[in-house]
């Protein structure tokens, strides 16, 4: 089952800037602090880097068969069962971090925006978006984010330059007092959520990407720029925030909203964090429950993924609200189960395909379909 449907490599730049920064620039602050102190920042321009290097990995399995999906190298590297097998782990990886995400924002609006709205009013919401966005396509979700981009980085810069006055030098110092250890482990976090967790674009690029071999350097700087826009809200953080206080906020870039003032007249605009923060997640969100989607129809041989949005989208939505009992254990889940998930799909499997790869090579090549 394939699409006939193709996006340029500017549409594929911004739905890897979005998806990059996702949830980190709301939550990740807290997470880089939380080991590396006022050296968050190190942490997190370390882990930009190392998750380069796993997305030209990334980009080197998607040209060895330039007209597949994820999936189908999955079945064409393992045969056809092992294959099928492992793609389902990656399809059911990727629904479940659509799940976790929806959790996100229905627990971030309930507590911060909506109070009095209930949780499975948000997430069904939401969730109907989502389907709506997955049966239109991936031109329509791709044309959606080339608007999203330009309110994305319109707040953003609003936001930088309205909290600049209230930044602290002394707040950033001593530099590099955290250990070598502290500084890993916080960027691993980095690592995990805007790269390792960006192998479902495997499922776009560069099979519906117009220009592939362009789309090549748009996925490294794509993913390029959403880790500056991280290391800069980490950056500001603890530059006004201070280390302690970022490490100890479950949502710390929405309190550093909170602390602009500007002549006592433009003041409290966390409703543009706010706004930042659904662009990014609704949009990582998308891409994943596309992959997931997408994904099973592709394994169960269908001719349209579409019949599949409404039960999926009803089991998303379910799954968001019985998911998590409480804030403790998602945040103990994220930092286990949903890690290893992570590692399991986007760093073991990728390898593993380049491990049969090295050896199928010649025997796969004589196929000039694949190629």
């Amino acid at each position: 089952m394939m699409q006939n449907v193709k996006i340029s490599s500017y549409q594929f730049l911004v739905l890897v800037i979005l998806f990059t920064i996702g949830t980190s620039i709301l939550i990740l602050p807290s997470d880089l602090a939380e080991n590396a102190k006022q050296d968050a920042w190190i942490a997190a321009i370390i882990g930009t880097g190392i998750g380069l290097l796993i997305i030209w990995l990334f980009t080197k399995i998607g040209f060895w068969f330039p007209k597949l999906t994820y999936v189908q190298v999955n079945e064409l590297l393992f045969g056809k069962w092992i294959g099928k097998a492992l793609s389902l782990l990656f399809v059911f990886a990727t629904f479940l971090f659509t799940a976790t995400l929806m959790y996100y924002s229905g627990t971030f609006l309930t507590l911060h925006v909506m109070p009095n709205t209930p949780m499975a009013a948000t997430n069904t919401l939401l969730a109907i978006v989502l389907v709506m966005a997955v049966r239109l396509g991936l031109e329509t979700i791709a044309r959606s984010a080339e608007i999203f981009i330009a309110v994305f980085f319109l707040l953003f810069f609003l936001l930088v330059v309205s909290i600049s006055p209230e930044v602290r030098i002394e707040n950033i110092q001593p530099i590099l007092e955290a250990d070598i250890k502290s500084i890993a482990q916080s960027s691993l976090f980095l690592i995990v959520t805007s790269s390792v967790d960006a192998v479902c674009l495997l499922m776009i690029f560069p099979a519906f990407i117009n220009q592939p071999k362009s789309a090549k350097k748009t996925f490294l700087i794509g993913n390029l720029i959403g880790g500056l826009v991280v290391i800069i809200i980490t950056m500001l953080c603890i530059l006004v925030l201070g280390a302690d206080l970022t490490a100890r906020q479950m949502y710390p870039s929405y309190g550093l909203a909170k602390k602009v003032n500007i002549g006592n007249f433009v003041t409290r605009i966390e409703a543009t964090m706010v706004a930042l923060w659904l662009i990014c997640l609704f949009t990582k969100m998308v891409l994943y429950f596309y992959a997931s989607i997408f994904g099973l129809g592709q394994i169960l041989n269908l001719k349209d993924y579409r019949p599949l949005t409404y039960p999926l989208g009803l089991i998303v939505v379910i799954l968001s609200l019985v998911i998590f009992p409480n804030v403790i254990y998602q945040q103990k889940f994220s930092t286990t189960t949903e890690l290893y998930f992570s590692l399991t799909i986007g760093i073991f499997l990728p390898l593993l395909m380049v491990i049969v790869y090295a050896i199928r090579k010649k025997q796969l090549k004589k196929n000039p379909d694949h190629s």
